[in-house]
């Protein structure tokens, strides 16, 4: 348990605390826990992993105010983990939301960063206009992101059966009685379902929340890029990559830019093909420690 940028957060770290740094994000609505298959292979390849829970997420700080949860909260929260272990730099790993805010700490903090990577969520350009007013344009109002918007409507829905809110979630984004997929073990979906039942998800849909907020707060990033090495990994078979643009990527991604394809892994890449996505991150990594 570290006290961080207003926060307590609960990190899990491995490796020789002397290494170069690694910070892990996780998405939504997962935890640390989802680097599991991540965390020890990374610390045996000779770095210092550190993985949070990020604010509002299971044994970190769940602050009240949606304005807590905003773009510079959160990558406020993963710079200040540098401070904590005296470290200048850290490559930044993140998925889903995580990835999102890893991509946000390169353009927000880019003297932080060694070199970022982003699973299923790829960089791309800062939107033209108010997020929520872009998607239901786009979508339509029964868009999940505009439904996550109003406080305490989504939060008690999915907090009513956190199991089958989870399984959902993990067999595919859907809703409703789905079975578990073959990639998580029952006692690891119950790890979910025990802190989500505790936490509930106030906190993690606090981070929508701020979509415009951080759209309004952010007009300096228009033309901002990333120079330092970066690396995009997506599922083929990711029911969100519909709403996701990697043609674009480039645009942000003005430096070394990489993009790999996991063949028929869907949208919770490191845990359910972890083989696959650890060569991945560690082909990227040793030609970031060779530059």
């Amino acid at each position: 348990m570290v006290d961080v940028n207003g926060v307590r957060l609960r990190v899990y770290e491995a490796g020789d605390p002397a290494a170069p740094v690694i910070v892990l994000a996780h998405g939504f609505p997962e935890l640390a826990y989802s680097w599991r298959h991540q965390i020890p292979v990374l610390a045996d390849a000779g770095y210092h992993v550190i993985a949070p829970d990020q604010r509002g997420y299971g044994g970190s700080s769940r602050p009240e105010a949606v304005e807590d949860y905003d773009i510079h909260a959160l990558t406020g929260d993963l710079v200040a983990l540098l401070d904590r272990v005296g470290a200048q730099q850290a490559v930044f790993i993140g998925h889903d939301w995580g990835a999102l805010v890893v991509w946000q700490t390169a353009l927000l903090h880019p003297d932080r960063v060694r070199a970022v990577a982003g699973l299923s969520v790829p960089p791309i350009p800062r939107a033209r206009s108010r997020p929520t007013a872009r998607w239901r344009e786009k979508f339509g109002d029964d868009f999940y992101m505009l439904r996550f918007q109003e406080p305490g409507v989504a939060d008690a829905e999915m907090a009513a059966d956190v199991a089958a809110t989870m399984r959902g979630m993990f067999a595919g984004l859907v809703a409703g009685d789905a079975p578990l997929p073959d990639w998580i073990s029952d006692d690891e979906f119950e790890y979910y379902v025990a802190e989500f039942s505790r936490t509930g998800f106030t906190g993690a849909l606090n981070w929508y929340r701020n979509y415009d907020r951080n759209w309004e707060s952010t007009p300096h990033l228009a033309d901002a890029t990333i120079s330092v090495p970066a690396l995009f990994v997506g599922g083929t078979a990711d029911p969100i990559g519909p709403t996701m643009n990697p043609a674009r990527a480039r645009e942000v991604a003005a430096g070394r830019y990489t993009e790999r394809w996991v063949d028929g892994a869907g949208h919770w890449l490191q845990q359910q093909r972890p083989d696959e996505v650890n060569r991945i991150l560690l082909t990227f990594l040793a030609e970031v420690e060779g530059q």
